[in-house]
Parts: structure tokens; sequence; C-alpha cells
């Protein structure tokens, strides 16, 4: 399969972009998928990193998968997350607190039919790579009181 990892990041560059100058009305959905960002704390640079990603609700969190499309490296945003679980989501129009942990056991097995059902190729990431796709769970936090 040709390198194409340069067209990945122009795409992500480019829908980043047009979600985040639209406010969130174009860009948070597609036919039959829905995308967040995800913003994180870079683990070396300790600047935001920002990744469009597809979600499934499950009641008020947000599951993202770390596929990084079946490569056999994980995607940063989850390395940055395993080093701050802290993050910010926005999910259209909606701006959230989140933290974040992997799913495992139960929640696991109860999560995976449902990402499978919302995008096709999950099930192909995994027999694509022999390490473990993380399923994400991103937990909204209340927003902290201003101090008056």
């Amino acid at each position: 399969m040709p390198n194409i990892r340069w067209l990945l990041a122009l795409i992500t560059a480019v829908h980043r972009f047009v979600y985040q100058q639209s406010g969130g009305r174009i860009g948070s959905r597609l036919p039959g998928q829905r995308f967040l960002l995800l913003t994180t704390i870079g683990r070396r640079t300790g600047r935001p990193r920002v990744m469009p990603l597809l979600y499934i609700r499950d009641g008020d969190r947000f599951v993202v998968v770390g596929s990084n499309a079946g490569d056999d490296r994980p995607p940063a945003w989850w390395r940055n997350l395993q080093a701050q679980p802290a993050a910010q989501v926005q999910a259209g129009r909606e701006h959230h607190l989140v933290s974040a942990h992997r799913a495992q056991g139960a929640e696991l097995d109860a999560l995976w039919p449902r990402l499978d059902a919302s995008y096709r190729y999950y099930a192909d990431y995994r027999r694509r790579t022999p390490r473990e796709i993380p399923v994400v769970v991103l937990e909204p936090v209340p927003n902290p009181v201003a101090s008056v």
C-alpha cells in the first residue's frame, strides 16, 4: 500500500480548519457519521493539539477509537491522553471539558458492536494490526466554578 500519510494529514488539517472556523456548523456530520474535535495537551510540547475524530454517544459520554487507520502505531492523541486524561471536546457547537479513560472488560464488550455499526472499517483495522486498538471514553466533567 502506498504511503499516503501526507494526504491524510492534509485532509485532517482542512477538516479541523473548517470545523473550527464554522463554529462546528460545518464538519461535525457526514452521512451516517459524527465528528468531534478533541483537544489534548501534547505530552512533549505542552501545547494544545486538536484532532477531528469519529465518535458515538453513550449517554452524555463521547466514545472514540484509537485505530490510527489500522496502523501499528497508536495515534498521538491517545498517547497524549495517557499522559494527561483531561481534555476538551467540541461536538458540533457544544463544548465540554472531559476526562478520558480506556474502556475495558464489559464496558468494552458493550461498545464494540455499536462502534462497528457506526463505521464499517473498524473491524478491518483490528484485523490489520497486532496491537489492541483502544476504545476511549470521554466523560464530561463539570465546568469549574469561577470564584467571584
